[in-house]
């Protein structure tokens, strides 16, 4: 078919803004570059398309349960209902087991052998709201850690078990018990495989009546498991799927996603069965590569993105990883990055059970990469084209043949390098096969025969902070639920009748080393509160240890990893000793410890760089076990009180902590009771305000994907603004601050990295404020030592909207920020 212009005068305006152009010369014009040929071949070879999907592990839900409607109903309808949004067709969650599985801990269905509750956690419900809005939707499931009784084994237990199984065939029948089906049932994440153990798993699910649930093996990154597929006859039986993990790489562009040959040769389907742990915003582009490069290069037919959604507090890693952003339910505030409209190019135009066209699968010369799917009936089929890798226009020719429909194909399209959600997922007209297509770099398009497509329209409110007095005496709660906003890091804290006293307490209910995954922290901790704005305050909490161990109240909570939860602890002993120490993560050990991992072999494997802890202050009092105490905290700038039964036991002073959350920790594995947990402003006459980090945005000179500004802003001392290092960028550099209007500026803080890393570490800077983000006044510069204490920046009588901070010279010569604060003058 020669081409032709197909333009509809009605979309004209659509055209221009998603800077499509879908082109053909007229008639005897002579071309200038024939255009790349795409062929759809029905009668092509192609796999079967198992769906893309996203995984609730992690605790990375935590906090969606606790949103108000209708936010929560709209969240839900952005990640799960058809026509409107990311329209997942895989939904993988967490089997849970009471211990730390990235981001906090789930809580497991049965913590002993006769303990069985089928409405622990929020997984349940997370899949019955997915199911009630896609009732296709294919579910899937995967154990992190378990419960100590499922296990074997001193030194490091495993769940290569008879009881795991039992274990396991106890989750299926609660999920029975809600309505739901589960599709695919993996064996432990990330770990090793025991091949007997996946032959016995089989054959339980046959003999329990669970044999159309596939067996995923094993769920890894190594590919180690193909050789033994295929040596072991028994074992290649019992695996439906073959599973791995980061295929496209870790934390990287995703720009290759190789399977090995012998995996593509054993006949059955291999899936990307996790992916992602990049933002919603900046892991956009990647995203879009591996939802097209997986099957082109490694003939995978499923990818599943972690996480669902970053509904986690931020002081916890990774943050805003997942295809949205909810971690406010206070405010309902969330965000429909571009990650959700990456997705949609797939998810909104094909179904599971759909091929693969091979002969439309492929790279485009100036980069980028494009498959084709059809219907089993080839009534239909859709092609993903993605351009994220080209740096110029490029043009394609897109054929059809073996039947397939000739007719005109719908044109949707989003620019990924646009933060305008304006230009994500828009309707740009049709195009008929044959016709020679213009495609934009950084963009993803889909041309299709099918309709029904939709974008949600609903918006999020205006972030806000979860404003203080904060209180919970837990008696509001049924026995055995989570406390509203409370997020447990390790172990559980659930609601249970308390001791000594009459009501409802908060009580740590695990009392056994669970069989951890990734041998983080150990200790059961739990945290609420907002990071970004809870900042002087007085926190204070009854505490009931009746055994041998220790109950801890902690403040200023600002990051947790690994086996450190980053704050200032008040702890007290069982004995009457009690301490007050400072708990950070400057110096942490940055690399995960995963069962895979050899150096994990033994619990206490020690870490080459240890977390740092220091003692502020310690005591004894007479002996605290057997009754209720009062633990308090009191901070008011860099001054620390800290407080037993009401009277005033330290006072220090520490500048390490600048604000953040309360926690509660209870010594491995000890039952403790918690009561009248509450948080109080402090407000100190003729003292300055910081500004919550809600309210301020950032933009900077350059940044690295990943590094965003915005996280110099976001008030975690685990994120970071950097500025570009690929190409490398050269000082200066600067991040601009927004904080929304014009303000008496008293104080700005600059928090460097605390990774241990130097790079980027400003020694040198100048300080600018302006009025309207255009004229800047330069007003204060100095330099700093090489280390990663808080410096401030003192500003009497300077107004401004605008506070710029240049990076003259810095570690490396780069230029980062972890936190930049604003403080104005209180009243």
């Amino acid at each position: 078919m020669r081409a032709h212009r197909r333009w509809i005068p009605a979309l004209l305006g659509v055209w221009m803004v998603v800077a499509a152009v879908w082109t053909g010369p007229p008639a005897g014009a002579r071309r200038t570059a024939a255009p790349q040929r795409i062929v759809i071949d029905a009668a092509s070879s192609g796999r079967t398309f198992d769906g893309i999907g996203a995984l609730s592990a992690g605790a990375s839900s935590r906090l969606l349960v606790d949103y108000p409607e209708p936010q929560r109903r709209q969240i839900l309808d952005y990640l799960f209902k058809p026509g409107y949004g990311a329209a997942l067709q895989i939904l993988k969650v967490e089997i849970g087991g009471d211990t730390n599985s990235t981001d906090g801990a789930e809580p497991s269905h049965m913590r002993t052998p006769s303990d069985l509750n089928c409405d622990r956690g929020y997984e349940w419900w997370l899949m019955e709201q997915a199911k009630a809005r896609n009732p296709g939707i294919k579910l899937s499931a995967l154990q992190w850690g378990a419960p100590g009784w499922t296990g074997s084994g001193d030194a490091r237990p495993t769940v290569w078990t008879d009881r795991d199984i039992d274990y396991l065939l106890a989750w299926l029948g609660c999920a029975t018990r809600h309505h739901l089906r589960i599709d695919y049932l993996g064996g432990w994440n990330e770990a090793w495989f025991d091949t007997a153990w996946y032959q016995r798993l089989h054959a339980a699910l046959a003999e329990h009546g669970y044999g159309d649930v596939k067996v995923v093996a094993d769920d890894s990154f190594n590919w180690d498991v193909i050789k033994p597929l295929t040596e072991d006859a028994g074992f290649r039986s019992a695996v439906d799927v073959v599973g791995q993990h980061y295929v496209c790489g870790y934390l990287s562009d995703y720009l290759r996603c190789p399977s090995p040959q012998a995996a593509r040769d054993l006949g059955i389907p291999l899936h990307a069965s996790e992916q992602g742990s990049l933002p919603y915003d900046s892991g956009a582009a990647p995203l879009a590569r591996a939802l097209n490069r997986p099957y082109i290069d490694g003939a995978m037919t499923s990818t599943i993105n972690w996480s669902l959604i970053a509904s986690w507090y931020d002081t916890m890693p990774f943050q805003a990883a997942g295809l949205m952003g909810a971690d406010e339910p206070w405010s309902g505030a969330y965000v429909a990055g571009a990650s959700v409209w990456a997705v949609a190019h797939t998810t909104e135009f094909t179904r599971p059970g759909w091929r693969y066209v091979d002969s439309a699968s492929g790279y485009l010369d100036g980069g980028g990469s494009h498959v084709a799917l059809r219907s089993p009936d080839s009534r239909d089929y859709s092609a993903v084209i993605e351009t994220i890798d080209a740096t110029a226009p490029q043009n394609v020719e897109v054929t059809v043949t073996g039947g397939l429909p000739a007719g005109p194909l719908r044109v949707w399209t989003s620019d990924l390098s646009s933060a305008d959600p304006g230009r994500w997922f828009t309707r740009a007209g049709t195009v008929r096969p044959g016709d020679t297509l213009t495609l934009e770099p950084g963009h993803v398009y889909t041309l299709t025969t099918t309709t029904g497509q939709g974008k949600g329209r609903a918006a999020s409110p205006p972030p806000r902070p979860l404003r203080l007095p904060y209180r919970d005496g837990f008696g509001s709660y049924s026995v055995g639920a989570t406390p509203r906003y409370l997020s447990d890091l390790d172990g559980a804290f659930e609601v249970a009748p308390c001791s000594g006293r009459p009501g409802r307490c908060l009580r740590q209910a695990i009392g056994e080393q669970p069989v951890w995954w990734n041998g983080w922290l150990k200790r059961p901790v739990t945290v609420v509160g907002d990071l970004k704005s809870w900042r002087d305050y007085t926190a204070g909490v009854d505490v009931r240890l009746d055994e041998d161990g220790w109950t801890e109240l902690l403040g200023r909570v600002d990051g947790q990893w690994a086996d450190a939860v980053s704050g200032i602890h008040l702890r007290l002993s069982s004995d009457g000793q009690w301490q007050l120490y400072d708990e950070s993560l400057q110096g942490q050990d940055s690399a995960l410890c995963v069962p895979s991992d050899p150096s994990c072999a033994g619990i206490a494997a020690p870490r080459p760089r240890p977390v740092q802890r220091q003692t502020l202050a310690a005591g004894r009092v007479s002996r605290a076990a057997g009754g209720w105490h009062r633990l308090g905290l009191r901070f008011a700038g860099d001054h620390i009180t800290a407080l037993l039964d009401g009277a005033r036991i330290a006072e220090v002073d520490s500048a390490v902590h600048a604000s953040g959350q309360v926690g509660l920790g209870v010594s491995p594995w000890r039952h403790a009771e918690f009561d009248d947990l509450a948080v109080t402003p402090v407000q100190d006459a003729g003292s300055v305000r910081y500004l919550p980090a809600q309210s301020l945005t950032a933009t900077g000179t350059s940044f690295h994907h990943g590094y965003e500004p915005r996280k110099a802003v976001d008030g975690s001392v685990q994120s970071m603004w950097h500025n570009e290092w690929s190409p490398r960028t050269s000082l200066p550099q600067s991040i601009t601050v927004d904080t929304g209007r014009a303000r008496p500026i008293a104080k700005v803080t600059y928090q460097p990295r605390e990774d241990g890393n130097g790079n980027g570490v400003i020694t040198r800077y100048e300080l600018a404020t302006s009025l309207d983000g255009v004229t800047f006044t330069p007003v204060a510069s100095g330099s700093w030592p090489l280390n990663t204490t808080r410096k401030e920046i003192d500003l009497p009588g300077v107004t401004a909207r605008f506070v710029r901070l240049t990076a003259l010279e810095a570690g490396g010569g780069y230029a980062s920020a972890a936190e930049i604060q604003i403080a104005v003058r209180a009243g």
